[in-house]
């Protein structure tokens, strides 16, 4: 895929309208300096919708979630990352509502101008904005959002169920799908310069749609598997009507400019220039790491750095010292070190020469394999793998907001292939998956050594090779996790519960204080788990959603 970058997000930030969230509005949130929303051009709205969008993304892909599903872990200011410490005050939706504000804003002048490319675009936009909502809190304002401007009555919307919001957004999907299914020369008013994601290609917008409507169908396989499978089976069976994203060059990815913070890779070091900043926090997760050590899997050369100074253990006592690049020590250091960390009686030296991981959720996170400065936040530490050096970059050719892979679609045909709700060989499809996200990480060339290594055995080398192909897009592999219990991932010793989190808290100031009526009754709807603990209300990150209620997934 030509991957676009984001030049004109400068001008049109100046010139767009910003909304702010869509629920429990006694004044509109509108910004007194922008222009008039009534006489904007709709291709304004769209480098920024689309950016907005593609940047929450990597900010769930690359932050707490990524602690989740122990991708990574932090070394400082770690607890919500690590630990999973979110309950206070909660996490907040409006900035999703804010790109759905301008979502609506957008697929509606395109419905006044007839403009139907630009509707395509915004309902697909929508959809993926509402799905996220759904996914990540359960109940949420749907039919009664974005109507704010039509008056009181809107502004304390009530909460669509999580059930109810899927299928609405398979419904904007469909109509996209038809919307999109023309020629490009048959579309009006399209200004390829204002579509960062593909350039006013309208049959990779049309692939986008079915791709992301192919997710949710997928999202629903626990609980409404007839559903699911009606859905799927649709859409592989008709490749002509509903064409997807199969391969790495129709990805839904855009790329950073790196000109100014805004927009640049949100972790670089070239604006962050601090020592603790938010690159030096994190590190490869152990559970990662050595998943792809065991696949002998090139990925990991792409995503970490190898340890700079390896530890050794050698013979004798009191031995701690520098040779040949190397930290070599006794017996008695190491378990000196580790008696440090009491009620972690599995805590260990790593003495692995070349990559080195951090467990997830360990009381010694900052100080982990012999850190020499330990005692310091966010410290740099020799003995362990850093990210990549690329990701101190402002931008470059990996550096991405991945909205959606060929790997995950064909992963997504792998499983349901296994079910027999479509045709061809899983296998068939796994290997597929593989191979697309090799290729979109650019280490293609080795498919053929690696698949022998990787082989097929259901669904979970299925699951754990989307896992993997999830980096900085964490957040689907959650979701997966979810209704699979795949990979089969344990909380560590610090962690706030003994079981991973399955979604996210209702926002005490947002909701539960100013649209109390309606997010109380969404809040009795979720069934608690035995790992709700001290959380005083089923508003909790180990409730679970309409979704997951009696599926016995994950736990």
């Amino acid at each position: 895929m030509k991957k676009f970058n984001i030049k004109f997000i400068a001008v049109t930030l100046s010139m767009l309208l910003v909304f702010g969230a869509c629920h429990d509005l006694d004044e509109l949130n509108i910004n007194p300096n922008a222009p008039d929303p009534e006489v904007t051009d709709l291709n304004l709205l769209m480098p920024t919708l689309i950016i907005d969008l593609g940047q929450t993304i990597v900010s769930l892909g690359i932050g707490d979630i990524a602690g989740v599903m122990q991708h990574t872990q932090k070394t400082g200011w770690s607890s919500g990352h690590n630990d999973y410490d979110w309950n206070d005050p909660g996490q907040s939706w409006s900035g999703y509502y804010g790109i759905l504000r301008n979502a609506d804003e957008f697929y509606n002048k395109a419905v006044e101008g007839e403009l139907e490319f630009h509707q395509g675009v915004g309902l697909t936009l929508k959809a993926y904005a509402f799905g996220l909502i759904a996914d990540l809190w359960g109940d949420a304002p749907f039919t009664e959002a974005l109507k704010a401007e039509s008056g009181p009555d809107f502004y304390k919307p009530v909460f669509n169920s999580q059930q109810d919001i899927y299928h609405g957004i398979l419904a904007y999907l469909e109509e996209a799908n038809t919307l999109l299914s023309k020629d490009n020369s048959e579309y009006t008013n399209v200004i390829t310069s204002q579509d960062v994601l593909y350039a006013g290609d309208a049959a990779k917008w049309r692939k986008f749609a079915n791709s992301l409507a192919l997710r949710y169908y997928m999202r629903l396989q626990a609980k409404e598997p007839s559903v699911a499978q009606e859905g799927i089976s649709k859409i592989a069976g008709d490749p002509g009507k509903y064409p997807l994203i199969t391969v790495t060059e129709d990805e839904a990815n855009i790329a950073y400019l790196g000109t100014s913070p805004g927009t640049s890779w949100p972790i670089n070091m070239v604006y962050d220039i601090n020592p603790q900043g938010e690159y030096m926090r994190r590190k490869p997760c152990a559970t990662l790491v050595e998943a792809l050590q065991a696949l002998g899997d090139p990925r990991l050369g792409v995503w970490a750095e190898k340890v700079e100074i390896p530890l050794v253990l050698v013979p004798g006592t009191g031995v701690d010292r520098i040779v040949d690049g190397k930290r070599e020590i006794s017996k008695d250091v190491e378990e000196e070190f580790l008696e440090k960390w009491e009620g972690e009686d599995d805590l260990y030296v790593d003495y692995d020469q070349e990559y080195v991981g951090i467990p997830p959720s360990t009381f010694s996170a900052q100080a982990y394999n012999l850190t020499p400065n330990y005692t310091q936040q966010a410290a740099y530490n020799p003995h362990i793998s850093q990210l990549s050096e690329m990701y101190k970059e402002a931008s470059g050719s990996l550096l991405l907001m991945r909205l959606l892979s060929a790997a995950e679609v064909n992963f997504i045909l792998a499983e349901a292939a296994l079910y027999s709700w479509v045709s061809g060989n899983p296998e068939t499809y796994y290997a597929n998956g593989i191979k697309e996200s090799l290729n979109a990480w650019e280490v293609g060339n080795q498919f053929d050594s690696y698949i022998q290594g990787a082989a097929y055995n259901g669904l979970e080398s299925i699951m754990q090779q989307k896992w993997i192909a999830s980096w900085t897009a964490a957040a689907e592999s959650w979701f997966d996790w979810r209704r699979t219990g795949l990979p089969d991932l344990k909380a560590g010793v610090s962690a706030r519960r003994e079981k991973l989190p399955l979604r996210f808290y209702y926002k005490i100031d947002e909701d539960l204080s100013t649209n109390r009526e309606n997010a109380e009754a969404a809040v009795a709807k979720l069934e608690p788990t035995p790992y709700k603990g001290t959380d005083q209300t089923n508003n909790s990150a180990w409730s679970k959603t309409w979704l997951l209620q009696g599926t016995n997934k994950p736990y």
